[in-house]
């Protein structure tokens, strides 16, 4: 990421000192401003938040103190680093702001330069972070989403779905007979059917807030946010249909001489309370149904 697409969002309640930071950081980074800290906070809670907060401490009905402490305990607002920039200088009150788990302190009056190296090393140093968190939500053999992240994405898209008051489908999938298919072939081509299974899938699962994960061994999953059984029924169905197309040899199969799925759909409707653990339930209870029918198929 380009230095330029980092967005500094300045916290302040005299304007002339949101000015002069303004002036000093605008050629490198994209500048947010906020006067007072409920405008902060609602900034950073916005589907474009910043990467890095300049947060005066001294603000009328909401101080700085207060805005760090909701950020860092909200996990959607708290990896953002903060430095507070004020100019109350006793070490206590440094102490304070460090410990409410903000990246840095800086006292007024400031040295420009000493503040856009501070930023300079404290953006570098988060996208050195999300690197490392992006790498531990990837599943190392197929490159997509791994458990944890399926975890994690469902309960922030059942929140955020409920919200808005629109539905929430899950597919739970798995590789028919595949116990078969290691122990006949060997765990390095199952290895290797894993990885097909998962590359053409990831064809038909496209939209940027859809999600494909490998939930463990040789079962998938996909979330599908603000969409409802009949629109999840299509997407299991066109799964179904690339992996048949797929034609990857499985000569000790029961229902094919090569490679298929079943799948199980969930679906709470909008206007629904989610509970993730009730639709795991209900697509894992799917998915026990379309194996029961005869795999090679969709069932709800």
């Amino acid at each position: 990421m380009s230095r330029e697409n980092n967005a500094v969002l300045i916290v302040d309640d005299i304007s002339s000192n949101i000015q002069v930071l303004a002036n000093a950081l605008q050629t490198d980074y994209r500048i947010k401003v906020a006067t007072n800290g409920q405008r902060a906070l609602e900034i950073c809670r916005s589907e474009s938040p910043p990467d890095l907060i300049l947060l005066d401490i001294m603000m009328p009905e909401m101080d700085g103190y207060e805005v760090c402490r909701e950020l860092k305990s909200d996990t959607e607002t708290s990896s953002i680093p903060i430095i507070f920039v004020t100019a109350l200088s006793e070490a206590t009150d440094e102490e304070k702001g460090l410990n409410l788990g903000a990246a840095d302190y800086i006292t007024k009056p400031f040295h420009l330069p000493i503040v856009k190296a501070r930023v300079r090393n404290h953006l570098n140093l988060k996208l050195k972070t999300d690197l490392l968190e992006e790498m531990s939500h990837v599943d190392g053999l197929t490159h997509i989403a791994n458990r944890r992240h399926f975890d994690e994405m469902m309960k922030k898209e059942a929140r955020r779905v409920t919200r808005i008051s629109q539905p929430l489908s899950l597919i739970m999938l798995d590789i028919d007979y595949f116990k078969n298919f290691n122990d006949n072939y060997g765990h390095g081509l199952g290895d290797e059917c894993l990885i097909q299974v998962a590359k053409a899938m990831r064809g038909i699962i496209q939209r940027p807030s859809d999600l494909l994960a490998r939930y463990g061994g040789e079962e998938f999953a996909v979330i599908l946010p603000e969409t409802p059984l009949e629109g999840a029924l299509k997407v299991a169905q066109a799964l179904r249909e690339t992996i048949e197309n797929l034609a990857f040899p499985h000569a000790y199969s029961k229902v094919a001489d090569h490679v298929t799925i079943s799948l199980g759909v969930a679906s709470n409707e909008r206007d629904q309370k989610i509970s993730v653990e009730n639709l795991l339930k209900q697509a894992d209870q799917a998915l026990y149904k379309a194996k029961k029918a005869g795999r090679n198929q969709v069932a709800h």
